[in-house]
């Protein structure tokens, strides 16, 4: 049987497109080295400018004909669906590094107490880069929620057992599990993935899809804009909601194969719209206010993305930029 094209054939994996090109190390040290120096950061706001709320979650389990979606930051995501407390790519350590006193450091807070959290009962990882794939978190959700159901991509769930967690569910692009009322589907992202410089793209990277009898909701994870979203619309959707990563995109030349832009996710949902059947796709916006991690000013992204939505003549309502800790409920 021949391998899947984002198989590689001596092992471990690949994105399967042209646009798909990685940057090396050399480009790396070109862009911190030289181009920082010839073009300076532009200047971030003050932290302050980014609002926290107090989250609005249903405890213990929101009914199952709701679906709340509640910022924690970054990609982390509590989704109450099909009656089940489920959480995407979890943080709560001050910042995104195998080490805490170096690394990027969290500009606000986990925005729900990680002592707060309703009964956990599933986890989606979309990856193991770690901004998405936290060894203390890890750790933790795993001693306090033994029971919980994490998902991954293929050969991530090693670290996932390393640091405790009992059901790891590993699966590759388009493969499916069911936890109860609700269906879980891995789908394709353009990304890579690696914890240390010598192992790169060893385990999957991908996004999820979770569907219950009522609801749908696209999770992309970390994402640059690729040509199989409005296949993952016509295999899952509709969908009610899409999380789509916004931020850590500039330089373009550099970032453009790994992250998306403001204006890669309108051309995502346009491809989603394709497959809506006339039903209301809200775009949630992710990755961004939370770590610093490339040349864009914190509060540029959101804004951008507004103005460039309103631009492409798109409702503005269907269009969530949350506050960290907001909490917003789909019917």
């Amino acid at each position: 049987m021949a391998l899947p094209t984002h198989h590689r054939p001596e092992g471990g994996f690949q994105n399967p497109w042209p646009s798909a090109e990685m940057h090396g190390f050399l480009d790396f040290l070109k862009w911190s080295l030289i181009e920082r120096r010839r073009n300076p950061r532009r200047p971030d706001p003050d932290p302050r400018v980014f609002v926290q709320v107090p989250p609005d979650y249903v405890v213990p389990r929101a009914d199952s004909d709701l679906l709340t979606i509640t910022w924690v930051g970054h990609t982390t995501f509590l989704l109450q669906i099909a009656g089940l407390n489920v959480l995407t790519d979890p943080i709560w350590s001050d910042r995104a590094s195998p080490l805490q006193f170096v690394g990027p450091h969290r500009w606000v807070p986990p925005a729900v107490d990680f002592d707060r959290l309703p009964p956990i009962d599933a986890v989606v990882i979309s990856h193991d880069h770690y901004d998405h794939l936290d060894s203390s978190t890890v750790s933790r959700l795993a001693e306090r929620y033994p029971a919980a159901v994490w998902y991954a991509p293929l050969r991530v769930g090693a670290s996932l057992r390393d640091r405790g967690v009992r059901d790891v569910t590993e699966r590759d692009w388009w493969d499916e599990a069911v936890l109860g009322s609700l269906q879980l589907t891995c789908v394709p992202a353009q990304h890579f993935s690696g914890r240390t410089l010598g192992k790169r793209n060893t385990t999957l990277w991908c996004g999820w899809v979770l569907r219950s009898a009522g609801h749908s909701i696209l999770f992309a994870g970390d994402t640059a804009l690729h040509p199989e979203f409005g296949a993952i619309a016509a295999r899952c959707g509709p969908f009610d909601a899409a999380i789509l990563p916004i931020g850590a995109y500039d330089p373009r030349w550099f970032m453009g194969s790994v992250h998306m832009d403001p204006q890669d996710c309108i051309d995502a949902v346009a491809q989603l719209d394709g497959r809506q059947q006339g039903r209301r796709l809200v775009m949630v916006a992710s990755h961004w206010g939370t770590f610093k991690l490339t040349d864009e000013p914190m509060d540029e992204p959101p804004a951008a993305m507004r103005e460039q939505w309103v631009s492409a003549g798109r409702d503005s309502k269907q269009l969530w930029i949350m506050r960290h800790g907001e909490t917003r409920v789909i019917r």
